[in-house]
């Protein structure tokens, strides 16, 4: 593995290693979701190589403590598509956090 030191320099070498081996996804949020952070639709999170659906959601909940309220009742879709066993994210891809929608 080559380190590039010209664009971290003074970064530890294992920070330099853990932000190698990350990949980068859309978190796109929704209603309640969205409110409970503020009023942003949408951010990129870097997330561990091999990190599930279920992995990032546990990274959003720990990072952003107000998501923790839906935690166990959120729908979650990967590029589209609805997930409800852990799926591996891969750098680009969209991970949406739906929240219980209620109404009559």
């Amino acid at each position: 593995m080559e380190i590039d030191d010209s664009k971290r320099a003074g970064a530890p070498v294992e920070e330099v290693i853990m932000e190698e081996n990350k990949v980068k996804i859309k978190v796109l949020l929704f209603a309640r979701a969205r409110e409970l952070m503020g009023g942003g639709s949408e951010f990129d999170l870097a997330v561990k190589e091999g990190a599930t659906t279920a992995n990032c959601v546990a990274e959003l909940t720990t990072r952003f403590a107000a998501l923790e309220v839906m935690r166990d009742s959120i729908v979650v879709a990967l590029n589209f598509d609805y997930v409800t066993d852990p799926v591996k994210v891969k750098d680009g891809h969209e991970l949406a956090i739906i929240p219980p929608i209620s109404g009559g």
